[in-house]
């Protein structure tokens, strides 16, 4: 039996045939809207959700050739399944057809037993699609699922300038150690999920999340006109949360928790790494190493928040700065100016 509730949209000029194809359909089950145009169509799809279009070819105002190509070039449309319905044969019109991205194609008078497994067909094509876009939503940020829509999937890079943050837990073993495994799951989750609130809201995507650490970039996967300003207001957002969060759990009994943010800006290679089967968004770079550095140099400082001098470079207004000097890191054969962020108003 078809599925119910899903929504159709017949596209014919001929109201003889807009009636009976929808009778037919809703007699299937399904809900069904209709255009008499391709014009009047592109406007239904845009103001409301459907699962499946069945067009026509030959309509007046804009015909079903010219729908096609719209709904390539719109990324919110491009993915919705369309069956032709039309009295043009020949083997070059099912092909162009085809080629603009048409599901399938049926020839008028439609059969309603052909139409009925055409439907079906698309319908389940059109579910797993969906629920491939979800799984990528959920296990990719939706600044990478978008990359992904726009540029699809290939492994390698691209040369982008963009900041990039490095943060953990500081004495997070010790205190795993210290109480259940539940609590400190429970820890994990509200602290990611503080995170990634300050993170997302400035701009920036998270990236890679290993045990209580994470990275994070600020001007790709899309570019971000003042990501390095974009990653310390972040930072700043980062270290304002840890503080509300501590408040809650010193009231209850709990040690307060701390955290080291590193910055740095610059020059990185951006993209998919890893194999055609298994891979992930990520940067790679001097910029990238730096910033990993920084972050480890807070356990070694009092300052939560340190930057590089090509961080420093944006205007950061209300914060306040602090040279905390030149920093031999190993792996650099030359000293790095380190600078502290902190705001002007505790």
């Amino acid at each position: 039996m078809a599925d119910r509730g899903h929504r159709l949209l017949v596209v014919d000029d001929n109201k003889v045939n807009r009636l009976l194809l929808s009778r037919t359909l809703e007699q299937l089950g399904h809900r069904v809207s209709t255009a008499e145009n391709g014009v009047i169509a592109l406007a239904r799809l845009r103001e409301e959700p459907y699962d499946l279009m069945l067009l026509d070819m030959e309509m007046p105002e804009m015909d079903g050739f010219t729908v096609l190509e719209h709904l390539s070039r719109d990324l919110k449309l491009r993915d919705l399944p369309v069956i032709v319905t039309s009295s043009l044969e020949g083997i070059a019109h099912v092909a162009r057809c085809i080629e603009l991205g048409a599901e399938d194609y049926l020839y008028k008078p439609v059969n309603g037993v052909l139409l009925k497994a055409r439907v079906g067909s698309s319908l389940e094509k059109k579910r797993l699609r969906d629920q491939q876009k979800e799984l990528i939503s959920r296990f990719a940020t939706s600044e990478v699922a978008q990359d992904l829509e726009q540029s699809g999937f290939s492994l390698g890079g691209r040369h982008v300038d963009a900041s990039v943050m490095f943060c953990d837990i500081r004495g997070f073993t010790a205190l795993a150690e210290s109480q259940p495994p539940d609590e400190t799951i429970e820890l994990l989750n509200t602290y990611y999920t503080l995170m990634f609130d300050a993170i997302n809201g400035a701009g920036g995507v998270v990236n890679q999340m290993i045990g209580d650490g994470l990275m994070a970039i600020f001007g790709a996967p899309l570019a971000l006109a003042d990501h390095r300003e974009a990653a310390v207001r972040a930072a700043l957002e980062m270290i304002e949360m840890i503080e509300l969060f501590n408040a809650e759990r010193t009231a209850g009994g709990k040690v307060p928790i701390r955290v080291g943010v590193g910055i740095a800006s610059g020059p990185l290679i951006a993209g998919y790494t890893g194999t055609q089967a298994r891979a992930t968004y990520t940067c790679v770079g001097d910029t990238v190493n730096l910033a990993a550095r920084l972050e480890a140099h807070t356990k070694q400082v009092p300052y939560d928040i340190l930057i590089d001098d090509a961080t420093l470079d944006a205007s950061h207004g209300d914060v306040a700065i602090t040279t905390v000097g030149q920093v031999v890191f190993h792996g650099k054969s030359t000293s790095v100016a380190v600078h502290a962020v902190e705001r002007l108003t505790r």
